[in-house]
């Protein structure tokens, strides 16, 4: 939105007490207006020593657990995520003026979960995921081609989880919901998780 965009305001007696249910609320509004993928966020993650990477992920579900995504063990994120726990999920939708930050703990998926997500994707995902390595070195892009072409004669139809795949959970503490306004003067509510119970505060822009 321009500096000059008109937003709803965000009141404090609009925001559902809790962070989780304000989240799928947002989320419903954003795939029934039409933003492309809602589900996609930016990830952010660090190493041990804290220097910081950000990537685009799909949250693939939001529960009372914390929110799921999928990807490689041996990524980039998965080696920073084994070597430090805490990261961050932003999502952003431009078409509504809003954005949602979540803050916590990530912790891996049971190996039962992923391997229900794994056999709800397309068959050619399952290919792609089964064939590449994330994050590592290749020499040239025909010996990914080369991959999955040698797993789709192995498994025609449906291609099992590689132990290299597999699901995460980010665990809240933290919850931010930011809401355009004009003039950037923007609205911004947090939720904070302290002893069992989320405080919410409106915080300056």
């Amino acid at each position: 939105m321009s500096d000059n965009g008109r937003a709803s305001p965000l009141c404090r007696r609009q925001l559902d007490p809790d962070p989780l249910r304000q989240l799928l609320t947002w989320l419903a509004e954003a795939e029934r207006t039409g933003c492309p993928q809602p589900e996609a966020a930016a990830l952010a993650t660090a190493t041990r020593q804290g220097r910081p990477s950000a990537r685009m992920v799909l949250v693939k579900g939001a529960d009372p657990r914390g929110l799921r995504f999928y990807t490689g063990y041996e990524s980039r994120k998965g080696r920073e995520i084994a070597e430090n726990p805490w990261a961050a999920i932003c999502f952003y939708w431009y078409e509504l003026g809003r954005q949602v930050r979540v803050e916590g703990k990530v912790e891996r998926l049971p190996a039962s979960e992923s391997d229900l997500y794994f056999a709800t994707r397309p068959y050619g995902a399952q290919l792609s995921a089964a064939a590449s390595r994330q994050s590592e070195v290749v020499r040239a892009r025909r010996e990914l081609e080369a991959e999955v072409e040698r797993l789709r004669q192995a498994y025609p139809e449906q291609v099992p989880r590689p132990l290299h795949w597999g699901g995460y959970r980010l665990v809240p503490e933290a919850y931010e919901f930011w809401q355009h306004r004009e003039d950037r003067l923007h609205d911004r509510f947090r939720y904070l998780l302290i002893d069992g119970s989320w405080q919410i505060d409106r915080l300056a822009p």
